[in-house]
């Protein structure tokens, strides 16, 4: 097995741009830094990693990389990796980028959209009998629970395409707008 890289300073610089970027990113949609910051360098390591080297690597107090480790287990985006000859735990990440956008998705929907599909549906219900709420509300309402919804559905069907016909389909966009008249070469947005 290679040396694993002792601190954070010894990465390459692009390697510690792309640590650091996706901690950022990872705050953005909610995530702990810490938690997208461990996946981010699982990501590029070509070499399982114990706990003790991404605390080390990181300057990650060692409990906070346990509990990222667990959270990033359930998402089922890193594993553990047995190595011969060590007892410790040892984890990779999951390379595939569509397979981990997918499971990344699949986290958030249940955290988020399945909850604020539930809600709306309580609240539509309720809105049916409270006459302090208006017309306007209540339309407001539906057009929130049929624009998650739709979108609800939509995820779900696209967990049914294969990776390659779905690369396949979004690269295909830049051609369905223009073919549509929305779209130009320029990149620049036409006006309709």
């Amino acid at each position: 097995m290679t040396e694993i890289t002792k601190s954070f300073d010894s990465l390459p610089p692009a390697i510690q741009r792309f640590v650091l970027q996706w901690g950022d990113m990872g705050t953005q949609w909610g995530v702990n830094r810490s938690v997208a910051q461990i996946h981010a360098l699982l990501y590029v390591s070509e070499e399982p990693l114990t706990a003790e080297d991404i605390s080390n690597v990181l300057g990650i107090a060692r409990s906070n990389v346990s509990n990222s480790i667990k959270e990033l287990l359930g998402w089922k985006i890193i594993q553990r990796q047995p190595v011969p000859g060590d007892r410790r735990d040892h984890f990779i990440a999951q390379t595939d980028v569509w397979d981990v956008a997918m499971k990344i998705a699949a986290v958030r929907k249940s955290r988020e959209i399945d909850p604020a599909i539930e809600t709306l549906k309580f609240c539509l219900e309720q809105a049916e009998t409270d006459t302090r709420i208006s017309k306007a509300q209540k339309q407001r309402l539906e057009a929130m629970f049929d624009f998650t919804s739709t979108m609800d559905r939509w995820y779900g069907q696209m967990l049914k395409v294969p990776t390659g016909v779905l690369l396949r389909l979004i690269r295909m966009g830049d051609k369905i707008v223009s073919i549509a008249g929305f779209g130009s070469k320029s990149g620049t947005k036409e006006k309709t």
